[in-house]
């Protein structure tokens, strides 16, 4: 069975950077040296790995990715620090503006 990775990274200037990888250690490397110039983290490097989670599925792998690209910074965050009571009340809309 072939995992894939959905990952989280923490880039030089705070943002963070979502992907999805069937080789995270070697993705990883690729973000680290700057391998894709055309990509998110090349001038926002030094990376650090801050999230990752394990699928056995590809495109349930993909569709996660997908959702946490959509995602606030500060949901984000929260996700990163393993505040999972957090996340449904940070995907709820104030429409009380």
């Amino acid at each position: 069975m072939k995992l894939s990775y959905v990952y989280i990274l923490e880039c030089s200037d705070s943002t963070y950077y979502t992907g999805v990888t069937s080789n995270l250690e070697r993705r990883i490397i690729e973000h680290q040296k700057g391998i894709h110039q055309d990509s998110y983290t090349y001038s926002r490097r030094p990376i650090t790995l801050v999230y990752f989670c394990e699928f056995t599925d590809i495109n349930i792998a993909i569709e996660k990715e997908k959702q946490i690209k959509k995602w606030s910074q500060v949901k984000k965050e929260a996700l990163v620090k393993g505040d999972y009571m957090a996340l449904p009340n940070l995907a709820k809309k104030n429409f009380n503006k």
